[in-house]
């Protein structure tokens, strides 16, 4: 795997000093990001205890910035930038964030304009609803394990709080308590190396309650699964049962 150009995070500006440097359209917008944020805009000599710059249009200020121990963002320059400021998808209080650690805006922003014509406008309404149901949640499920498992079932593709569907208005207990139906995907291995499991089977895996599998199935490819996953080894194919999602595992059949 190549090294990432950059950490992702989040960072809480509100009521924070940031100084921006600069003048125009290109200060404009960081400073409309900023304030949006909450951060407090000061100049340069009025930095006080600030600990981040954005610079617009002065490489001089950006180096005497980073001089004082600053780091700095300095507009359409990634070479000299401490920090990149990506691409956002607002869905308060779910923030996606897209960059490219300064070599692309544009593909940035494309990607972030293809979100936004998938993601549900009222996805944040969904999230705060998660959160309210935090306490409801555990009551219900007490156990961990059991917890995690129907939040990640209501939430997988096709749930029952699938969130590429608008549910803003949903009884979001109630859709989590009802579980899902019962099924079974097959996963029949083309190779021994998991890095083979196509992103279906590997998502498959990842997601699943119960995993049955030949003997022949390598551990490697078994640890795809959650760690709290039921495993059975077994030789014959799983049908439905219990609640959840059975990921049956074996070896493809040889080719003729």
């Amino acid at each position: 795997m190549s090294d990432w150009p950059a950490l992702p995070i989040f960072v809480r500006l509100s009521g924070r000093a940031v100084v921006l440097v600069g003048e125009g359209e290109a200060a404009d917008a960081k400073r409309r990001l900023l304030e949006r944020a909450g951060a407090v805009i000061v100049r340069e000599d009025r930095a006080g205890d600030a600990r981040l710059a954005v610079v617009a249009d002065d490489e001089a200020a950006a180096h005497r910035l980073k001089a004082r121990g600053m780091l700095v963002n300095v507009v359409d320059r990634p070479e000299l930038c401490d920090f990149t400021l990506p691409a956002i998808v607002d869905r308060t209080p779910m923030l996606i964030a897209v960059g490219t650690g300064g070599v692309s805006a544009g593909l940035a922003a494309a990607v972030r304009q293809r979100l936004e014509a998938i993601l549900p406008a009222r996805l944040g309404r969904l999230a705060e609803a998660l959160h309210a149901a935090r306490g409801s949640l555990r009551a219900r499920f007490p156990e961990t394990p059991a917890r995690r498992r129907a939040i990640g079932t209501a939430l997988a593709e096709g749930g029952a709080l699938d969130p590429l569907r608008d549910h803003a208005d949903a009884d979001v207990i109630a859709r989590i308590a009802a579980g899902a139906p019962p099924r079974v995907e097959h996963v029949r291995l083309r190779s021994l190396d998991p890095d083979d499991l196509t992103l279906r089977e590997a998502r498959w895996l990842s997601q699943a309650d119960r995993v049955t599998h030949r003997a022949d199935v390598p551990a490697v490819v078994l640890d795809r699964a959650r760690a709290d996953a039921v495993r059975e080894q077994t030789d014959a194919a799983s049908t439905p049962s219990g609640d959840g999602l059975t990921v049956d595992v074996a070896l493809a059949e040889p080719r003729a």
